[in-house]
């Protein structure tokens, strides 16, 4: 029987998504406040979520047990 079990990390797993495919999806930063003095359509893009390049997505995927 194992001693341990790998415990996810909750503040990872609120701020990332695995998809089907094992690629990690997130939000981008630079959206909660002093946005007026942004384009709108640079608001636009940082709604849309994003894939994690692959060298972060490693170290992310540990931390989620997955």
């Amino acid at each position: 029987m194992a001693k341990n079990k790998m415990k996810t990390s909750k503040t990872a797993a609120k701020r990332f998504r695995v998809t089907k495919n094992g690629k990690i999806l997130f939000n981008h930063a630079r959206t909660r406040h002093t946005t007026g003095k942004r384009r709108r359509s640079a608001l636009r893009e940082l709604r849309k979520k994003d894939v994690l390049d692959k060298g972060d997505a490693k170290r992310i995927k540990r931390l989620l047990g997955v």
